[in-house]
């Protein structure tokens, strides 16, 4: 029998210091700027490549280690009885939560339920409300559906107090969204704390308003920029409740957080965990107890895409992670078609069983904020809260969140932001795998349920500001995919780019496969061979590919060739700065690489092969 071997011990192991890992950086960086593995967010935060570990840093009072955040399901099909059975088919499947969602809502997309009680009796049919997290999704419109929903529970004889509802007030953030209302806030203020007192001494327990930061990621808002926002609503309406007569700790008590979890993993981690330690500075500034707040989380619709829709299952699971690890109460996922539709029962089941897995299998939620004492999230979270505060303050200056909004300052810089983030997209930097990278021009989308979404309805308006429009990243690339769909649709075929390659595969290879990506991600179906099989391929612009060893010969050679064959624009993929002025004398126009802005080629692509057209 063989002898075990000793167990491993540290020991055995040198001890490594952060000089020994920047003495391997500096060599594999061979003379290169160490800056370089330095990373900058959309709020002018450094992410750096290596932190020490925060030893002295404690937890951030949160969920308690151990407990599962709560799997919300949304509840938005426009038939009551077809919401009814979602409902039930979601609690046997385990979901431990539902959202209300109600037409007209920040994330309703078209569908949602109906503002009236007798829908409202129906899509709750026989479902006991008690032991399962209730949260409400309203808009201005439909916002007296909170007092609908808690007359309904006392009128089953169910006592209020036994009831987990969330009943998301949140009329600043309604306005934001659509960017009209009836009322401004100093008229709205009251009826809101009137309505959350009145909803307290009836005995629920609320929480019962919302300070929503979705409708500025919605807008493609920065992180900061996002905590600014909700902390701003939140103080707006611990003034409105302390005003009203109610008490400074029960109106804090009263307000809990909605943020947007994406798939950058490390930033909604350190979000979810600056949000708590800035909405505890707010009690110590006010004098009151920091109790640990609620803070939920919905995926987020901006990084949602229509083609490759399984791809948004992938990004979804790292932002529930994300969210999870953060430390978020609840978590609601959005089904990855509900870019397509309405989401059908396998996209629901997928939703709420991807956050099983990540809490049954993969015990994200036994530790009680397991990203205290890293020193990466401890930075991060603490250059969030300054970049937060600094936005709030600026919006306090500016007389609060909703004079911010009749001021445009937050849709200004949101803009600024979102700019930003989009020129990113379309020049690769940030991607979207199956949009902008890796697209798959032949998919086949997935199912989604034969319901049409009815017309948005707002309510009348005496106060108007510009809204926040509610976006998703993959938008411009998507319109050129329904292009090239229309084109197929109507003439048989998709159009086309061919790509001359020559030289020995292995060397041109790369370029054809770059080549390709960059056009197929605009609908451009890409067609390759020798520069002589051009006009056969019969498409309207050609693409070089070369070797990286074709002589200047070969490539002024290959380029004359397609031009005299009737290439209305001839590409080059590649940098060639000491072959640029040889390569314009023989034809080639454009030159693209990875750092291209790839939506304008494309677009500039379409003109030039409609131009062919006519």
């Amino acid at each position: 029998m063989a002898k075990p071997e000793a167990p491993i011990s540290t020991a055995d192991f040198p001890a490594a210091t952060e000089a020994d890992w920047r003495k391997l950086v500096n060599a594999a960086l061979k003379g290169g700027s160490f800056e370089r593995l330095e990373s900058r967010t959309y709020d002018g935060l450094t992410i750096k490549p290596l932190y020490a570990s925060a030893r002295e840093a404690s937890g951030i009072a949160g969920r308690p280690g151990g407990t599962a955040w709560t799997v919300m399901q949304r509840v938005d099909h426009p038939d009551p009885a077809a919401a009814n059975t979602q409902a039930r088919e979601d609690l046997n499947g385990g979901a431990t939560g539902l959202v209300l969602v109600f037409a007209g809502s920040v994330s309703a997309n078209g569908f949602g339920l109906e503002a009236n009680s007798a829908a409202l009796a129906r899509v709750l049919d026989g479902i006991d409300p008690r032991g399962i997290i209730w949260d409400l999704n309203l808009s201005p419109p439909t916002r007296a559906m909170a007092r609908e929903v808690a007359t309904l529970i006392k009128n089953r004889g169910i006592a209020p107090s036994a009831i987990d509802l969330r009943f998301s007030i949140n009329p600043i953030g309604g306005f934001a969204a659509a960017g009209r209302s009836a009322q401004g806030w100093q008229e709205l203020a009251l009826p809101f704390a009137e309505t959350i007192a009145a909803l307290a001494n009836d005995g629920f327990r609320g929480p019962f308003g919302v300070a929503d930061g979705r409708v500025i990621h919605n807008a493609g808002g920065s992180e900061a920029q996002e905590l600014a926002f909700a902390l701003a609503c939140a103080v707006a309406y611990l003034r409105a409740l302390e005003q009203s007569g109610m008490a400074l700790q029960a109106a804090y008590d009263a307000i809990y957080f909605r943020l947007t979890a994406d798939a950058d993993q490390f930033l909604t981690t350190a979000k979810f965990r600056a949000m708590r330690k800035l909405w505890a500075r707010v009690a110590t500034a006010t004098g009151i107890s920091a109790k640990p707040t609620i803070v939920t989380a919905e995926t987020a619709w901006r990084m949602l895409t229509r083609r490759d829709a399984y791809a948004n299952i992938l990004r979804s699971t790292i932002a529930v992670a994300a969210a999870g690890l953060g430390g978020a109460d609840a978590i609601t996922v959005l089904p990855h078609t509900a870019t397509l539709g309405l989401p059908d029962a396998f996209a629901r089941r997928v939703a709420r069983n991807m956050q099983f897995v990540l809490l049954e299998e993969s015990n994200l939620a036994r530790v009680g904020d397991p990203a205290a004492g890293s020193g990466a999230f401890e930075a991060l979270t603490e250059e969030l809260c300054l970049a937060g505060w600094t936005q709030f303050q600026e919006i306090e200056r500016a007389g609060g969140a909703w004079p911010s909004l009749e001021s445009a300052l937050l849709q200004r810089n949101v803009a600024a932001v979102r700019t930003a983030r989009q020129q990113a997209l379309a020049r690769g930097k940030e991607i979207l795998t199956g949009t902008n990278a890796y697209p798959d021009i032949a998919e086949t989308p997935p199912a989604i349920l034969a319901v049409a979404p009815r017309a948005r309805s707002d309510e009348p308006a005496s106060v108007t500001a510009a809204s926040l429009p509610r976006l998703r990243l993959a938008e411009p690339f998507e319109a050129l995919r329904d292009k090239s769909d229309r084109i197929l649709a109507a003439t048989g075929e998709r159009p086309k780019v061919f790509l001359a390659t020559f030289g020995a595969p292995a060397e041109f290879t790369a370029r054809a496969d770059f080549a390709a990506k960059f056009f197929e991600a605009g609908g451009i179906q890409a067609v390759s061979g020798p520069p002589s099989d051009y006009r056969a391929a019969e498409a309207g612009i050609a693409c070089l590919c070369p070797s990286g060893k074709a002589s200047e010969r070969e490539l002024a050679s290959a380029a004359a060739a397609i031009k005299r064959n009737g290439a209305r624009h001839i590409y080059f993929t590649g940098r060639v700065a000491a072959q640029e002025d040889m390569l314009r004398a023989a034809g080639v126009q454009t030159f693209i690489d990875e750092s291209s802005d790839a939506l304008a080629t494309l677009n500039a692509a379409y003109d030039i092969l409609h131009q062919r057209d006519q």
